[in-house]
């Protein structure tokens, strides 16, 4: 198989180049400065475990031009005990066919121990290899004698037997990074267009160019009557080594924030893109500069568009059952559940099949890819108009229209467009997805769409444009010692429904209630019944009876917050800065409705005014209406986030929206004891 590697990279239009400092020299293995070593805390960035104090790679071409290397050289800081897991070394790399490997690893701590540096080097017993599945491996270490103050460094060779790739560069890390460069010598030979996607300016970047000279050595062997003689002949070709530097300094840590998209997404990092070779006496050719290119080159693949008509057991039978079914809807509904009910999904996420679709579907397991091109076959048996299309997942992160690389995807779906303002996109990797409903890890993105037949290659957005509603009704009594019983009724529709669903079946009741409570011991659940449950197409309706003591209730007053049964508790954005986007994934509308009976003897003392609140660009909206009325009191919030998504720029105003909103959301209603 060849080279698969995923370069999971989302680019940015413009490259920013200003310098910033500081700018560090990389410092040969073993050389520490005292004052790294008594380095309490990280400058730019204070409340931080541990700091990278640099991370240097040069990417650079072997002799003959048929191999890459890569060297790093990393020097982290620990600041505290929370910071030792950075000493936990994991590095990976693909190892099918030994295409890569990592070799040299030299590793150390040092501490200051009575003003001296004490090292201790890691045993290389400790060093251990291990197959994650059949493509990828991992080498993983553990630094020893880590504590706070302690500097850790390793360095590694990182081999590829190929010259087409090279991985991606991630700048940004989970902690600060103090400088981090990348050094890379490409031969004119290769053209890689360099993708930045940075929110900061460079702190270096310089480039220079030296010659370089390629000997081909080639044998001759002649036979005669009188034996075989051999002939050695060398020639020289000379090309130029195109050198870059890249580096970045001062960059905060990227934390795995409340409604984020992705760590891919978010981290500052660099990508180089094969887009055409110049061979030495030869001509240009041109790889994946245009989409049409890159679709061509997935039907030509023995991976994905040789897997596309398979002959399949059992074929007959499913297509039989199919052919009965009155409409196209309900043929593609039968024929997606089929294929995701027999189907396991192994984890896998690739682009590309593995074993290929025939043994997939005889085992009754297989990775994305495989698993999807089953379905788009039984699709077109059946003579339903069905394409396959790569996506990327959103942990994969959100792949870039204009940057036209394959490796962007990780799984392959099936679209189908059912007329000129509806289509589907059908994942059977899901045992809670749908087929009339784009998967909600694969919204905001796009696709690659190929059709074989007629050679077309096209980009398709994967959006869903109406809001996934969730009504909660509640109808409760206050009673005049401080409780509340009642009912509730929460109603899911859409991804809400999938979720609930799936995580009522995965975790089970008990845990399934625990999460209903959201933390709350005074709220009590004496039971719960589902509605539509086993059916995807109606909205899921969860009955729930409760009871809940109010917590402050004395004598005189009894304090009542009416937000129950959400997931509107807490505010996800109390943090006043932010180092990623905010994503939604789709556009919600949340309907809260309450009727709260008042308890006799008491009356109403303070009532949260009516409000509506709406960010300045519409996005998201919040209204509140609480009324007295017939003795209880009435309560009425809508929450509308009408976008999916925000840049960090953004951050501020919904920060500010959010403080807002929920303390509106968690006022409270104050009863009084009358006379």
């Amino acid at each position: 198989m060849k080279k698969l590697i995923a370069i999971l990279l989302l680019c940015l239009a413009c490259v920013l180049v200003k310098a910033q400092s500081p700018v560090l020299r990389e410092q040969p293995y073993g050389k520490i400065d005292l004052a790294d070593l008594q380095l309490t805390l990280c400058d730019f960035e204070k409340d931080a475990n541990a700091e990278v104090l640099f991370k240097f790679g040069n990417i650079l071409y072997s002799d003959d031009l048929k191999s890459i290397t890569m060297i790093v050289h990393k020097r982290i800081k620990i600041f505290n005990i929370n910071g030792n897991d950075e000493a936990n070394i994991r590095l990976s790399f693909f190892s099918e066919d030994k295409l890569e490997n990592i070799t040299g690893i030299e590793a150390q701590t040092i501490n200051l121990v009575d003003g001296k540096p004490q090292v201790t080097k890691l045993d290389k017993k400790a060093i251990t290899t291990t197959a994650i599945d059949n493509e990828t491996s991992e080498v993983t270490f553990a630094m020893p004698n880590v504590k706070p103050g302690s500097i850790i460094e390793y360095k590694y060779k990182w081999t590829a037997r190929y010259n087409a790739a090279i991985p991606s560069w991630e700048f940004q890390e989970n902690i600060p990074v103090k400088y981090c460069e990348l050094n890379t010598a490409i031969p004119d030979i290769f053209y890689f267009r360099p993708q930045l996607h940075i929110n900061k300016a460079l702190a270096k970047h310089a480039t220079s160019v030296d010659a370089q000279v390629l000997k081909v050595t080639s044998h001759t062997l002649t036979i005669t009557d009188n034996g075989a003689t051999g002939d050695q002949q060398s020639e020289s070709y000379n090309y130029n080594n195109n050198n870059e530097v890249w580096g970045m300094a001062e960059l905060p840590a990227l934390h795995d924030d409340a409604y984020m998209s992705s760590f891919e997404d978010n981290v500052q990092r660099l990508s180089l893109d094969l887009v055409s070779t110049k061979p030495i006496g030869g001509f240009n050719s041109e790889y994946s500069d245009t989409w049409a290119k890159v679709g061509y080159a997935l039907i030509k693949s023995a991976y994905f568009g040789e897997q596309l008509n398979p002959t399949l057991t059992d074929e007959d039978m499913i297509s039989g059952k199919a052919a009965l079914l009155k409409s196209t809807d309900d043929k593609i509904a039968y024929i997606f559940n089929e294929v995701r009910n027999a189907m396991k999904w192994n984890g896998s996420d690739r682009w590309y099949t593995k074993d290929g679709t025939r043994k997939a579907w005889e085992n009754k397991s297989g990775n994305s890819t495989e698993i999807n091109l089953i379905l788009y076959h039984f699709l077109k048996a059946n003579k339903i108009e069905a394409y396959p299309m790569v996506v990327s997942t959103r942990s994969n992160g959100r792949p870039d229209p204009w940057r036209t690389s394959l490796w962007q995807f990780n799984r392959s779906v099936v679209y189908i467009p059912v007329d000129s303002a509806k289509s589907y996109l059908l994942d059977a990797t899901g045992k809670y997805n749908v087929y009339n409903e784009p998967p909600a890890d694969l919204l905001n993105t796009f696709g690659l769409m190929v059709d074989k037949s007629k050679k077309v290659y096209d980009t398709v957005t994967i959006q869903k444009a109406v809001p996934v509603r969730q009504v909660v009704l509640i109808n409760a009594e206050i009673k005049p010692g401080g409780k509340i019983d009642g009912t509730a009724q929460i109603n899911c529709m859409s991804y809400d429904r999938a979720n609930a669903v799936k995580r009522y079946k995965t975790d089970g009741e008990e845990k399934y209630l625990e999460y209903l409570r959201n933390g709350d011991n005074n709220l009590k659940i004496s039971a719960i019944k589902f509605d539509n449950m086993e059916v995807d197409s109606l909205p899921l309706t969860q009955n729930i009876n409760f009871n809940l003591d109010l917590a402050g209730t004395d004598e005189n007053y009894i304090y009542v917050n009416t937000n129950l049964f959400t997931s509107l508790k807490t505010n996800p954005f109390l943090s006043e800065s932010r180092q990623s986007d905010i994503y939604f994934g789709y556009l919600r509308n949340y309907s809260i409705n309450g009727v709260f009976k008042l308890p006799a003897g008491y009356k109403v003392d303070a009532l949260p005014k009516q409000v509506s609140m709406v960010m300045p660009d519409k996005s998201i909206v919040f209204k509140r209406v609480i009324a007295e009325q017939d003795g209880s009191v009435l309560v009425h919030y809508i929450i509308d986030i009408r976008k999916a998504a925000f840049n960090i720029n953004e951050y501020p105003g919904i920060h500010d929206f959010y403080k807002k909103m929920y303390e509106m959301l968690n006022e409270q209603i104050v009863l009084k004891k009358g006379s």
